[in-house]
């Protein structure tokens, strides 16, 4: 009822021309008035219906007026912004250098606390490659060596595994080696880093890489010797590559491949390796190794590999390097 009334009073002119046009027709038909009254009525009514038209051209005209102006004034903002937008979404243009500088950011991703493990064991999962560079290889050797070895044999898969680690028969990168070790956490409990214990871990490391690959016809492995440390680790496989620091509180980096800086780090890793001293890793099949290999073995196997084991390592110390290297525990466990 609210529209009906709103409509009338809108539309009043035309409403009562209506009703005046009714009314006399029904008068006309019935003879109720003269005939002059009706014709009278007749011209009220068109005089009506011509005065409600010119007021709906009147109206339209002025509507027209009125989009004209807004058109021209909208072409003529649209022409100031245009400058102004190409200079947001240009090639050059602000849009372009955010989306660049997020594009950047996003190829390199943090890794905190448990998402650090959780980030290397998925590498590890479907890997067929792994690349180390770092310092002694103690996690190496504990988790990543006989992981990615066990998820080779679940999918009868090859597998070749690179490794970079510090040189043991070089006294001087020890030292700095077991300095920078002792500096990070001085008062840390367990076996302190000294020169020896360093080379005992480097060297447990190239024995357990020799004594994996007696026991796998899937493993192809290389090792290299370097005579400059490192404060970073390196783990980079066929998914991405990590990249982290001996200290596990440190947030660590992740770099998925396909990103260009998975294949800048590929490279930085190959040419590292190529500057290192190289370990003829097959001279170790003139020594068999038993599953736990004697102090005897071990002593051959290193005259082998040109590491000849320093003399102040007696039974004792080349029996601790075994259990490194067969026993490994992993140190951040």
């Amino acid at each position: 009822m609210t529209r009906l009334l709103a409509w009338v009073v809108t539309n009043l002119d035309a409403f009562i021309g209506l009703v005046l046009a009714l009314t006399v027709s029904v008068l006309g038909l019935t003879n109720a008035v003269d005939q002059e009254v009706v014709n009278s009525a007749i011209l009220l009514v068109l005089g009506l219906l011509a005065q409600a038209m010119l007021r709906d051209r009147l109206r339209r005209r002025t509507i027209e007026r009125e989009v004209r102006q807004v058109i021209s004034d909208t072409r003529d903002r649209l022409t100031d912004l245009v400058p102004q937008m190409q200079e947001i979404t240009g090639p050059e243009g602000a849009l372009n250098r955010a989306r660049e500088a997020i594009d950047s950011v996003s190829m390199v991703r943090v890794l905190h606390g448990s998402e650090v493990g959780q980030a290397l064991a998925e590498a590890r999962r479907h890997t067929d490659q792994w690349s180390f560079k770092g310092g002694t290889g103690t996690y190496l050797r504990a988790v990543t060596l006989p992981d990615c070895l066990e998820h080779a044999r679940r999918r009868n898969a090859t597998l070749t595994v690179a490794i970079e680690i510090i040189d043991p028969t070089d006294e001087e990168v020890c030292e700095r080696y077991a300095r920078f070790r002792r500096s990070l956490d001085p008062d840390a409990p367990g076996e302190p880093w000294t020169v020896d214990r360093t080379r005992k871990e480097s060297y447990a490391t190239v024995l357990a890489a020799c004594w994996h690959l007696q026991r796998s016809g899937l493993l192809t492995i290389d090792v290299r010797l370097s005579a400059q440390m490192t404060t970073f680790r390196y783990d980079l496989s066929s998914s991405c590559v990590v990249i982290t620091q001996e200290n596990p509180q440190t947030p660590a980096l992740r770099i998925d491949r396909g990103e260009v800086y998975y294949n800048r780090f590929n490279i930085e890793l190959d040419y590292s390796r190529r500057q290192s001293r190289r370990v003829p890793i097959e001279a170790a099949a003139q020594v068999k190794l038993d599953d736990e290999p004697s102090v005897e073995q071990v002593r051959r196997l290193f005259t082998a590999l040109g590491l000849t084991l320093p003399r102040s390592f007696g039974d004792r110390e080349v029996a601790g390097i075994i259990g490194k290297a067969v026993q490994a525990r992993n140190p951040y466990s």
